[in-house]
């Protein structure tokens, strides 16, 4: 409840897609770290993805969660656009080597140096699956046994027509959640279409369902963790999006065709998420980050612009914790973790 003072200070933690932009999480994460906050479960789309399984695993090792700012800072986003062989031959000609690549496999970019990566990382904390991620059973609240767990990244399943939340959906597809690499969900929910090529998701008969990254369907799925037996919950969720408030209620000026077949992808992309926009209740717990119009696939980041989002997004946490009182949004809302 409100008033125990053990959970004073824990919270979960939803962060937004934005690719290149998630390094301004870590600003606010860190943020977040520094007031004394431990996070019980995070939840993540693409580049959410990426930093929540870093925190998560961090968190289950017993490791201090303010490593994630160094983390971030040494990232080589540029080291992830792998040509290929060829590519990697033809130097200034390597878009001869990619357009091939889109065509056959459906991304500019193979995956597996991302993969890679985020595997060295997670190992560093001795986590390789998802049973590494395994919670106790909670006695104070019914927790489905395929819910315990640290780390949700959300994907988009183009196959079935919907997103998927990992782990807890695995079983869906006759697989056993504890057994399979969290790098895997990962890269699914950071695999940007076009961009990056897509994940194939073989299930227990056999059939193949085609993944992609998680903002397709959701960006912010803030409420992931809500209770929803009526109580209110024992601590809040906290969210971080890689937009200010003028980003969200930006005008999209419709001047010919292309303009126009843009604005319906972005209108349809960000339809989920929408109803977070004007919701009081999303809003009081949600930091919003301010991006400096970095785009979510700028790989060559200088380290001006990444200090930049870092910043921004502890100004947006400082910003919020001035503001954040936990008694007075029970009154107000419900919504926040079991």
């Amino acid at each position: 409840m409100a008033d125990n003072a053990t959970n004073d200070r824990i919270a979960d933690l939803v962060l937004e897609g934005g690719g290149v932009k998630g390094i301004g999480l870590a600003g606010a994460v860190q943020r977040l770290v520094d007031d004394g906050y431990r996070f019980n479960r995070v939840a993540g789309t693409s580049a959410g993805a990426i930093t929540g399984a870093l925190i998560a695993a961090m968190t289950q090792a017993g490791e201090p969660v303010d490593g994630i700012v160094d983390l971030a800072k040494s990232i080589d986003y540029a080291d992830f656009l792998d040509p290929g062989p060829v590519g990697r031959v033809l130097g200034p000609l390597k878009p001869l080597a990619l357009a091939p690549h889109l065509m056959f496999e459906n991304g500019l970019y193979p995956t597996a140096r991302l993969h890679a990566w985020v595997s060295e990382q997670l190992a560093r904390y001795g986590v390789r699956t998802f049973g590494d991620l395994r919670m106790d059973a909670d006695p104070e609240v019914e927790v489905p046994e395929e819910h315990r767990y640290r780390l949700v990244v959300v994907a988009s399943d183009l196959t079935r027509q919907r997103a998927i939340k990992l782990p807890w959906d695995f079983p869906d597809y006759h697989l056993n959640p504890d057994d399979v690499p969290v790098a895997d969900a990962v890269v699914m929910s950071a695999s940007l279409p076009f961009f990056f090529e897509p994940c194939k998701l073989r299930d227990g008969g056999g059939k193949i369902s085609t993944i992609v990254d998680g903002g397709i369907f959701t960006n912010y799925p803030i409420s992931i963790f809500d209770r929803t037996d009526g109580k209110p919950p024992r601590w809040p969720t906290f969210g971080v999006r890689l937009h200010s408030r003028a980003e969200l209620r930006k005008r999209n000026e419709i001047g010919g065709p292309l303009s126009l077949a843009m604005a319906l992808v972005e209108s349809l992309v960000g339809a989920w998420d929408a109803m977070y926009v004007d919701d009081p209740c999303a809003q009081a717990r949600t930091m919003f980050v301010d991006t400096a119009d970095i785009a979510s696939t700028d790989f060559d980041l200088s380290a001006e612009q990444q200090a930049t989002l870092l910043a921004n997004g502890t100004t947006a946490a400082d910003e919020f914790l001035r503001h954040w009182d936990f008694a007075g949004y029970l009154k107000r809302c419900r919504g926040g973790a079991q």
